[in-house]
Formats: structure tokens, C-alpha cells, sequence
């Protein structure tokens, strides 16, 4: 069968604020230009928006540079932050730092709380305005190569295939979809950037990537304690010191409370169950009150790149190149990366209507990397590249002395002449189940904490349950073989959606994947320690479908 074809200048995979943000740049500097180019955005979820996932709290700095105009075209970015409180916790109490304290960079004067759903829906509307194709519902599923090796666009998945491969009466066949440049912008472990990383081996020359998982929730509060405009970090309990993470809690909206917690995927232990650590936060006597009597509307998690600017990957190569936080923006300390994220994507798409402009193709945009690197995102993200590996050598109370330190003497204009470097990826930092201890966590109260399948239903999640399963496994005999012995089966605790459980039968324990509830954070595709499960994408338009997140 004869796979239909579609033709475009550039290609970007990926309706975040990377790949929005290219699109309009590019369909700028060719109208400046006085040329056409023709844009293509490709987006897995049901629609623009719908499994994208954020704190947010937003740096306006690349928007500002994009669409001067923002504020009067209406974006939906309309809560300023106005109150700033870091606090340190333990079980019973709250240390909140003073205010003066804190080096400049991790204070958020200027910057506003959002729904960065919300925000890619209104980019989206944009670059449609602008000309931009978008095509939700459509999942690259494979990098199409041409004859000398380069990339030459994707492959859309298949749909109508049945749990068992086989093509049903609604089968329809992927689409290629061909262009000269493709901008991957799938966010944190992409299954397309993972492929090109291993098949074009762009990680030669760089350490490992690093991450965290973030959990979210939002929250209509009671108004007598909504306090508009206050964000809210904290650090330490329920995590212990050599567990890095914390916690984000912003006021936004109409008695709206974004609140997350983010853990570090470099623990050790296997018991350890992320979910359950933000559940246990939300306990806390300092947390619970600005909950209770309140109602929990939306849940979703989300993997993170922190691993900064030492943890690129080669950003490019011949026909395309990496964008936004499958690259790695986010700036950890500050817990932010959508303005990173968004420069990235526009001095990406310069370079790919630079070299169509000069009848080049398929060549590496050389151009990018170096004027990323010397923008003032490559400035940021190189400010605070060594504060990740000293949380994760030092400890969460070393760290943050160290940190603090490099960043106030940053602020002076003092660059410290070493890089450290990571020094093993996520998955290899789990220790042997017998040697670390087990953590005992309470039940849900069901008024502030609640468990898996409660926090699931509010995620929408549309998955056909006689698709084929996107969770595949290398080896489907090493997780009762190897993972249940040696880390008792780390894949039940590790991911928030109660997509992996051992099933003890008479024959023996077998791993049962329940597919039907991932949300696609792809934590298990990190932190599996044997590298065995490998994410990747369902029919186009199944997963989550995030309201407002």
C-alpha cells in the first residue's frame, strides 16, 4: 500500500511553546523576506493544548520579542506575580527564607501565572493567522530518512490497527510528510528525539540528560484564601535530604491554585513513590488549610529536562535539528523554561529560512547552536549550569548553599571557570530494594490526598483500549526476571498513573501494563533501571486531553 505524501519548507513536530514559536517566527521572516514558505505543525494530542502540562509561571522575555502586541491581542497571560514566598519545611512547620536573601534570579518580579495550555491554544491561533498548517491528532511516529542518510521529515502513525497489530476495518495508513528542514519539539524524551539521539548518536560528545517528574494539580479554593498573583516554592519534607525536589504552589484566575510537586529522577531508592510524595505534601499543616473545603479539578504529570546546558545534546544535523525541552531550556533553579524554550524555536526557524532563502537543503542549520549559545537564553541556562549536579552530589541542604552561592556571585558578574559534569543518567542511580529502606505512606484522607485512579479520571484520558500498546518492552521476561528481584518492581511506584502492576497468580507474579492509563509522562521510558520499557506514541490523539494545565 501506497503511502500518501505532503510536501512543506519546514516541518515542526510538536504544538508546544517551542515549536508554536517557530512556526510564527519562521512565516515572519519570510513575510519580511517578501517570500512563502510553507509551515507544517504536527501535534499528537486531540487537540493544540491538550497534553501540555506546567507549573506556569512565565518569563514574558521571548513573547515580548515574538508578538510585541501580546498583552493587546488578548493572551492569556493576565495574573502578574506579586508575592513571592521560598520556604523550607519540615514535618511540622515552615521556615519561609527572607525575600532579600534570594540571589536576583529566583525572584519572579515581571513575570505572570498561567495555563501554558492555554497559552499554546492562543500562539496556535496565531501562526493559523500567520498561515501555519497545524494538524492535531497526528503522531510522528518515525523519522523518514533519505538515500544519503539525512533526515527528510516523518512518518504519521497508523491508525485502526487492532491490540494485536492487525488492521481493522477504520485502518488508515501513516502519512509521510516530507521537507527540507524538521524542528523536533516534543518536549522532555521525545520518542523521536530518543531515536535520533541513538541512530545519529548526537549524545557523543555530551553527558547524560538528566530529569524530574512533575505532578500537578489545580485547585478552585474558597476566596478568603486566594491571594492573586502568589507563588509560593518550597523545599525538603516529605523529601529527605538526598532526595532532590519541591514543591509549587501559585494563585491565579478565579480562585485558582496551581499546585505541584516536582522529584528529582536521580533517587536512589526504589520505594519511592512520587505520587505518594505529593500526596503526604499536601498534608502538611502549612499546606492542607489553603485546601480544604476547596475542589480538585484537573490532575496530570509531566517528565522535565534538568539536566542544563552541559546535558545538550548536538542540536543539529543534516535536515533538521532539537527545540524547546527535548534539547533541555528549563532553568532549574529559577523552575522555569517556556522563554528558553521559545528562543530556541525561533532562532532555530531563522536558520531554516536562511538556508531555504539560499536554495541550501537538508543540510545542519550550523547557525542555530552557535546564536543560541550566545543569546541570552545560552546566557541564562550557562549561569546556572553546575546548580543541578550540586543538588545531586551535595545533598538538597549543600546543594542549595552552593547553588545560592554561585548564583549571587553570577548576579555580580563573576562566571566560575568549571563546568561539572552529570555522572550517571537517572535510571542507573536505583539502589538494590534490600539495601534501601521502604517508606510507609498513609492512606488518602480523600479531602486534601487521594490515590492513583481518583487523580487519573481527572486527566480525560481518551486511549482505545484495541490499539496497539505503546508501552513496549525490549525484553518482556526482565521485569518479573530482573526489575522484581532487584528493586521489587520499581515501575508500580515510579509512574502516577497506575500503569504498571505485578499481578501475583499461581504460576507466579507477571507484569500487567494497564495502557489505558498513561498520561504520557514518560517517566517510565527514564527511570526504568534496566532500560527496558521504551514510550512510544498511541494513535494520534489519544492520552490525556488537560484542561487548561
Amino acid at each position: 500500500m501506497q503511502r500518501d505524501t505532503m510536501n512543506y519548507d519546514l516541518l515542526i513536530v510538536g504544538a508546544g511553546p517551542a515549536g508554536l514559536a517557530a512556526a510564527i517566527r519562521a512565516k515572519q521572516q519570510a513575510a519580511a523576506a517578501g517570500r512563502e514558505v510553507g509551515v507544517c505543525v504536527l501535534e499528537k494530542g486531540a487537540e493544540v493544548g491538550a497534553q501540555i502540562l506546567s507549573g506556569a509561571v512565565i518569563d514574558p522575555r521571548a513573547l515580548d520579542e515574538l508578538i510585541p502586541d501580546w498583552r493587546e491581542q488578548g493572551a492569556p497571560m493576565t495574573t502578574a506575580v506579586t508575592r513571592d514566598e521560598f520556604v523550607v519545611l519540615d514535618e511540622d512547620r515552615g521556615y519561609t527564607l527572607p525575600g532579600w536573601g534570594l540571589p536576583p534570579m529566583l525572584r519572579n518580579h515581571g513575570t505572570y501565572i498561567a495555563s501554558l495550555g492555554e497559552l499554546c491554544q492562543w500562539l496556535a491561533a496565531q501562526a493559523e493567522a500567520l498561515g501555519v498548517e497545524i494538524y492535531p491528532g497526528f503522531a510522528a511516529a518515525e523519522v523518514l530518512y533519505d538515500e544519503q542518510g539525512r533526515v527528510a521529515g516523518v512518518i504519521t502513525g497508523d491508525m485502526g490497527r487492532d491490540a494485536h497489530g492487525k488492521e481493522t476495518a477504520q485502518f488508515a495508513l501513516g502519512m509521510e510528510i516530507r521537507a527540507p528542514y524538521t524542528l523536533f519539539a516534543e518536549g522532555a524524551r521525545g520518542s523521536l528525539t530518543r531515536q535520533l539521539e541513538e541512530t545519529l548518536q548526537l549524545r557523543a560528545d555530551s553527558g547524560p540528560q538528566k530529569f524530574g517528574i512533575g505532578i500537578k494539580e489545580i485547585w478552585r479554593v474558597p476566596a478568603d484564601r486566594h491571594v492573586p498573583g502568589m507563588v509560593r516554592h518550597t523545599l525538603g519534607w516529605p523529601l529527605d535530604n538526598r532526595t532532590g525536589g519541591g514543591s509549587f504552589i501559585y494563585h491565579y484566575g478565579e480562585q485558582l491554585v496551581a499546585i505541584g510537586f516536582v522529584v528529582h529522577l536521580d533517587y536512589a531508592n526504589p520505594h519511592l513513590s512520587p505520587f505518594d510524595e505529593f500526596q503526604r505534601f499536601k498534608t502538611h499543616p502549612g499546606i492542607r488549610p489553603l485546601l480544604e473545603g476547596g475542589e480538585r479539578m484537573c490532575y496530570g504529570a509531566r517528565a522535565i529536562s534538568e539536566g542544563g546546558i552541559q546535558a545538550w545534546p548536538k542540536l543539529v544535523f543534516p535536515g533538521g535539528a532539537l527545540i524547546g525541552c527535548g534539547a533541555g531550556m528549563i532553568n532549574l533553579p529559577r523552575i522555569k523554561g517556556t522563554h528558553n524554550a521559545m528562543k530556541s524555536g525561533m532562532l532555530a526557524a531563522e536558520a531554516a529560512v536562511a538556508a531555504i532563502a539560499a536554495g541550501r537543503a537538508q543540510d545542519e542549520l550550523t547557525d542555530y547552536p552557535a546564536t543560541l549559545t550566545a543569546s541570552w537564553a545560552g546566557k541564562e541556562l550557562d549561569s546556572v549550569r553546575n546548580i543541578k549536579p550540586m543538588l545531586s552530589r551535595l545533598g538538597t541542604v549543600g546543594g542549595m548553599m552552593a547553588a545560592g552561592a554561585e548564583m549571587w556571585l553570577s548576579a555580580l558578574g563573576v562566571r566560575l571557570p568549571w563546568t561539572l559534569r552529570h555522572r550517571k543518567p537517572d535510571h542507573a542511580c536505583l539502589r538494590p530494594a534490600e539495601e534501601m529502606p521502604r517508606i510507609a505512606y498513609p492512606k488518602p484522607d480523600n479531602v486534601v490526598s487521594f490515590d492513583r485512579m481518583s487523580s487519573v479520571a481527572l486527566s480525560n484520558l481518551a486511549h482505545d483500549d484495541n490499539q496497539p500498546c505503546h508501552l513496549t518492552l525490549k525484553d518482556p521476561t526482565v521485569p518479573v526476571a530482573t526489575n522484581l528481584p532487584r528493586w521489587d518492581a520499581p515501575e508500580q511506584r515510579y509512574c502516577p498513573a497506575g500503569v504498571y502492576e505485578i499481578v501475583r497468580e499461581a504460576k507466579g507474579p507477571r507484569l500487567q501494563i494497564n495502557a489505558q492509563n498513561c498520561v504520557h509522562c514518560k517517566t517510565c521510558d527514564i527511570k526504568d533501571p534496566t532500560q527496558n520499557i521504551v514510550w512510544i506514541t498511541p494513535e494520534g490523539g489519544s492520552g490525556p486531553v488537560y484542561t487548561a494545565m
